[in-house]
């Protein structure tokens, strides 16, 4: 069938976010380095925008591009979590970049792209425009990573995540066409419909998924191809560690959601055992390994290995209410994870990266504000009520409970418990031990007024979470 430019309206976002990149490209190709602070100006004049025109085109549904792509409820308030995330991530991480001499025309030429690569995956409807949302997305994080060259660890952690990627992207493009091979289609809908026939082979159906869920796995950094996540958090600038953390796992739940769900929906058992040894080791390797750890940013990506778990929960219990509690899960997430390496940010200073936990000791006392932000994100991660991170937990495990997956569910709430340890632990440094120095806050006011809006927005979100968690059941309904 020959490809038409059916609904292209529908793609206005990421046209934009494309004429956004390329223009930003051309102004620093002219203008150099003497205008960085226009430079980030235009680009989060290039995120607003986008996300202005998401909201305005809210309530559009439908295929485009010879139905490779999709316009839904999902896509939308996805794509509009993404470019809000993005906004905070480069006000957290301006005056990082500046002091360091990071702050460079292709950072934000990057961050664009890969915003455009997170856009497509999630609007995908095929695996060609899944496959090329995901490597815009993950070629843009491999240069980021690789952005301080100076630096051993970077590039060290560059090129792990590059080589280990690589391999991830070639499984999955090998489950895609051996999916291809047994339905004779590329297309999510066509893959679903063929499935449900009840006309194919299994056993090679269910050797692509093999392929297929070990690709997401990798980006979703789930154990056991979590080799990369710690190493590439801890060697990256913090900057970039936040980006990465952030807004790529909202696009990562995209893609399970378009791959299993849309696609794959008719083979549910099969992937459902695959997500739940995924979703047990994740939370048993990422609590119990975080203990050990003494580096602030290398325990906070163990713990994003436990979260990928729980993340994992609602998806494998195969519901609508499932698939709404994980998408829930996820944008709690970004927002804790945006204040936990937000925080590293915020202290930091040439020549001190406040990534050791001994180096919050004292902060009760020398930065009262900052260590009570603090505590509240470190209780939300380990899932304390009232706070969002609780609630998240909650319906994730309430979701596997509904279908009787009772083991899977006592298994999540043990290793809440012992998860609980290492954040209590950083508490216990900032309120318990002597400072030994003095720990000054080194950003701009607005982003020290966004940092505590972000801590008290998860607050907000566990007392009254019923608004997100409404919008998160309508879209997947």
């Amino acid at each position: 069938m020959p490809f038409s430019l059916t609904n292209p309206s529908y793609a206005l976002p990421e046209m934009l976010m494309l004429g956004f990149a390329l223009g930003l490209l051309l102004f620093i190709a002219f203008t150099g380095k003497e205008k960085m602070n226009w430079t980030f100006a235009l680009t989060q004049l290039s995120l607003f925008a986008t996300a202005l025109v998401i909201v305005l085109s809210m309530g559009e549904q439908g295929l485009a591009f010879s139905d490779t792509y999709i316009k839904d409820s999902l896509s939308d308030v996805l794509k509009l979590s993404i470019c809000l995330i993005n906004m905070l991530v480069l006000l957290y991480s301006h005056d990082y970049l500046k002091d360091r001499g990071l702050q460079q025309g292709e950072f934000y030429v990057l961050v664009l792209f890969a915003t455009l690569g997170m856009m497509v995956l999630v609007s995908a409807s095929h695996f060609l425009t899944l496959y090329l949302g995901l490597e815009l997305m993950s070629l843009c994080l491999y240069a980021l990573v690789a952005m301080h060259r100076d630096s051993f660890i970077a590039t060290e952690a560059a090129m792990k995540y590059f080589i280990l990627g690589a391999i991830a992207s070639g499984m999955l493009l090998y489950g895609m066409s051996i999916i291809y091979g047994v339905t004779g289609s590329l297309a999510l809908a066509d893959i679903a419909v063929a499935i449900d026939s009840g006309m194919l082979n299994n056993t090679v159906l269910s050797f692509g998924l093999v392929f297929i869920v070990i690709g997401v796995a990798f980006k979703f950094g789930a154990v056991p191809f979590h080799m990369w996540l710690p190493d590439v958090y801890q060697g990256a600038p913090t900057a970039v560690t936040l980006f990465l953390a952030a807004a790529p796992k909202v696009a990562a739940f995209a893609m399970l959601i378009r791959l299993m769900v849309d696609g794959l929906g008719g083979v549910q058992d099969a992937w459902q055992d695959m997500l739940i040894m995924l979703a047990v080791l994740s939370m048993i390797v990422g609590n119990l390994v975080a203990i050990a750890q003494t580096n602030l940013k290398r325990m906070l990506a163990y713990s994003t290995i436990s979260h990928v778990g729980f993340l994992l929960l609602g998806v494998l219990s195969g519901t609508a209410e499932g698939y709404a509690a994980s998408m829930f899960y996820t944008l709690i997430y970004a927002l804790m994870t945006l204040g936990g390496f937000g925080m590293i940010l915020l202290l930091s200073k040439q020549g001190f990266e406040a990534e050791e936990i001994a180096d919050y000791k004292g902060l009760g006392k020398t930065q009262p504000w900052y260590a009570l932000m603090m505590l509240i994100l470190m209780f939300s991660m380990a899932g304390i009520p009232p706070l969002a991170g609780f609630y998240a937990k909650l319906t994730v495990i309430k979701a596997v409970v509904d279908v009787n997956l009772i083991t899977v569910a006592v298994i999540a709430v043990l290793m809440s418990v012992i998860g609980a340890y290492y954040y209590l632990r950083v508490i216990k440094v900032m309120y318990f031990d002597a400072p030994e120095q003095q720990l000054t806050v080194q950003v701009s006011a607005p982003a020290r007024i966004m940092f505590s809006s972000n801590v008290l927005l998860v607050l907000g979100l566990g007392l009254f979470p019923g608004s997100l968690l409404a919008i998160c059941v309508t879209v997947l309904s």
